[in-house]
């Protein structure tokens, strides 16, 4: 089913894990896609697999005139751009509050808060030019609940969604769309990046990380990239039409609170606990 057919997007971390994985079901949907990242080699490996319909571009999120470049490149090949993915991140800092240092605190703000604000202002007016588009946004469910991120990054995913919510008041009435994503734990190479190693170390981590993620949530199973790149697919479409400021949670329940069978058991060791005290 050609979802997409037609259509122009730019996802940003497009040669790895979500990004990697969303520019290939764009290109199966029938769009054209940019995927743009800092990982030269890799992005261009994922367009040429991918075939003609998909060029890759160079640019550091944290970086305006990156950020400005890869839309106008955009533009400048296809014409138009119908949908950006603001998915490029990293974990950023991490540690005790007063552990944290200011130029880690600035880096992790930089990737994940400035670096979606710089492709909403960027792609903004290309979109109301055109009288429609969709701006998603890579946001998270450490954003939403604490203890499930470092404190920057959730603070950062925060803010990513209240900036989607306040954004998409302002540019739907010029026809674009922005909405976010909250995922919860997706196998990627973010967490070994996160600890320092390479990114051909980190992907070796995923089969690990599996193994930890299918216990978190109801679902019993670790997400994939692909569940966030479906995701992202309805809402580039126009199926999701009339879907405007929301933060969309794919996170296999994990947000919904204490698993069942972890309550059940607190429920039966209580009881337990009760048919021994004197009557």
């Amino acid at each position: 089913m050609q979802r997409l057919k037609g259509k122009i997007a730019l996802v940003t971390g497009g040669a790895s894990g979500i990004g990697e994985a969303t520019v290939r079901l764009f290109i199966d949907e029938g769009a054209s896609v940019v995927p743009a990242d800092i990982q030269d080699d890799r992005g261009r490996e994922v367009a040429a697999d991918v075939g003609a319909r998909a060029t890759y571009v160079h640019a550091d999120v944290s970086r305006e005139t990156d950020v400005a470049a890869m839309v106008d490149e955009t533009v400048r090949r296809f014409g138009r751009l119908d949908c950006l993915f603001n998915n490029a991140g990293a974990g950023g800092v991490h540690g005790r509050i007063d552990e944290i240092g200011v130029d880690g605190f600035d880096a992790t703000i930089g990737v994940l808060l400035r670096g979606v604000f710089l492709g909403m202002k960027h792609a903004a007016p290309v979109m109301k030019r055109q009288g429609t588009g969709s701006i998603i946004s890579t946001a998270s469910v450490a954003g939403l609940r604490t203890g499930l991120g470092p404190h920057v990054y959730s603070a950062a995913k925060a803010a990513v969604i209240h900036l989607t919510r306040s954004v998409a008041m302002e540019l739907g009435e010029s026809g674009v769309r922005v909405n976010c994503i909250c995922p919860g734990g997706i196998a990627t190479p973010i967490f070994g990046k996160a600890f320092g190693l390479s990114p051909d170390r980190a992907d070796a981590t995923i089969p690990l990380m599996k193994g930890i993620l299918e216990t978190l949530q109801p679902i019993r199973r670790p997400g994939l990239p692909e569940d966030i790149a479906h995701a992202a697919l309805w809402l580039a479409s126009d199926e999701s039409s009339f879907v405007n400021g929301d933060a969309l949670v794919v996170d296999g329940g994990l947000t919904g609170g204490r698993l069942w069978s972890e309550t059940e058991q607190r429920r039966v060791m209580l009881r337990s606990m009760f048919d021994v005290l004197p009557v």
